[in-house]
């Protein structure tokens, strides 16, 4: 019997979906995500889901159960109950949309990736030249203000367009390094200091250098030191935080390490306490969730929790707030929902991401290499910006998508060893 041929107009459905749901992310709006991702997984729920993918899934289920469980034990108005629900929900919602929009080959996913990125980098650049001309808006901190302040999906795009050979993309030299350009462009303007890393990683990832061979430690050893070198001499450059153009950048920079490990926070000193908020964040979680007792730091607060941060702030999104429900480090807002255990959960997921198997089959080593960067990265990603749990984050879509297209591969593969077509 002939396998039935999906066609074109259902695959070019999936493809405009994923587009729209990393799409909506860039709006902003928690709310619509939430519902354009919800819609969409109601759309396309699967028959079957892999053991592989329902493990990676299951590490969130227990976080949320967590939450939940716990916060029947406390008492919390329950408009932070319901969102801290649509919130802890996102990285399972993100990896079952992001796996069933990948319904079978014909898709190609990478090349979707590719051109999603490229549509998001052109409307990025688009919306820098509107406000640099019509507004004359040249201030790198107004325009990321206006504009956005990263998009790890076009990095994400930037990595496969670079290694498009070895994900089987088929692009002219002329295309693949026009759509590179336009992508860098929109991207190097974000000025993210995550997202110069990102590249960094993944590209690292991608050329093997995250296996423990002769080649791969000379290089990071050859990495490590280059990089501690250079920021020996960014920090005791005299760097001011609000200096002209790159010197506000550099000084981010000098800053960065320094902000994610500093113990002691002075929050009478506006400097001190703007150069050093994620570590305040993270001192006041700690210094507040283990007043609750052993309990609390097993099992956090559950869904429904803030963080007293003793002080109104104004925020990005154009409020004053006291009360946080989410923290800026991912690891410090699960420890204050789900305690020290959804800290392991999270760490499981990672280890899990990270442990790709071998293969023989040479995409599907490939697939491998992208998703052990992707694991790395987030261990980063998860520090400073809520990683898969962020508003705005879209990685779990992209998660999901390529480990479907591995499982479909392999299948494949052994339906057909000979590859005949």
């Amino acid at each position: 019997m002939e396998a039935v041929t999906p066609k074109k107009s259902e695959n070019l459905i999936c493809q405009v979906l994923f587009a729209l749901c990393v799409g909506v992310t860039y709006l902003n709006i928690y709310e619509l995500t939430f519902a354009v991702w919800s819609i969409t997984f109601l759309f396309t729920v699967k028959r079957r889901y892999s053991f592989t993918v329902l493990g990676y899934i299951s590490c969130f289920v227990a976080i949320f159960l967590i939450a939940l469980i716990v916060s029947f034990f406390n008492q919390f108005k329950g408009y932070l109950f319901f969102r801290d629900v649509s919130y802890l929900l996102k990285p399972i919602l993100g990896l079952l949309v992001g796996y069933q929009l990948c319904r079978n080959t014909k898709i190609k996913p990478f090349h979707t990736i590719i051109y999603v990125g490229l549509g998001i980098a052109v409307i990025h650049l688009g919306m820098i030249f509107y406000n640099a001309v019509v507004h004359r808006i040249i201030n790198i901190h107004e325009l990321r203000h206006y504009t956005g302040y990263f998009s790890d999906f076009e990095f994400y795009a930037l990595i496969v367009l670079f290694f498009n050979k070895e994900f089987e993309v088929e692009l002219s030299p002329k295309r693949k390094w026009t759509f590179f350009l336009i992508v860098a462009i929109s991207g190097i303007l974000y000025v993210s200091r995550t997202n110069f890393i990102q590249f960094i990683i993944l590209f690292l990832a991608m050329k093997g250098y995250f296996k423990l061979t002769k080649r791969a430690v000379i290089v990071m050893t050859t990495i490590i030191i280059v990089t501690l070198s250079g920021y020996a001499i960014l920090y005791n450059m005299p760097l001011t935080r609000n200096g002209p153009g790159i010197e506000a950048f550099l000084y981010k920079i000098k800053n960065a390490p320094i902000e994610a490990f500093k113990s002691k926070v002075n929050q009478n000193d506006w400097q001190d306490f703007n150069d050093n908020y994620r570590s305040y964040e993270t001192i006041i979680t700690i210094r507040q969730v283990s007043s609750e007792g052993t309990s609390g730091v097993l099992f956090g607060k559950g869904m429904g929790s803030t963080i007293d941060l003793g002080r109104q702030l104004w925020t990005n999104d154009g409020e004053f707030i006291r009360y946080l429900p989410t923290l800026h480090n991912g690891y410090t807002t699960v420890f204050l929902k789900t305690g020290l255990t959804g800290i392991l959960f999270s760490i499981i997921f990672l280890v899990l991401l990270g442990r790709q198997g071998k293969s023989d089959i040479p995409l599907v080593q490939q697939i491998n290499l992208f998703l052990k960067g992707s694991a790395v990265f987030l261990v980063l990603a998860n520090w400073v910006l809520l990683g898969l749990y962020l508003k705005i984050d879209n990685k779990a879509l992209i998660i999901g998508f390529i480990l479907a297209y591995k499982e479909l591969i392999v299948k494949r593969s052994r339906l057909n060893p000979d590859g005949e077509s």
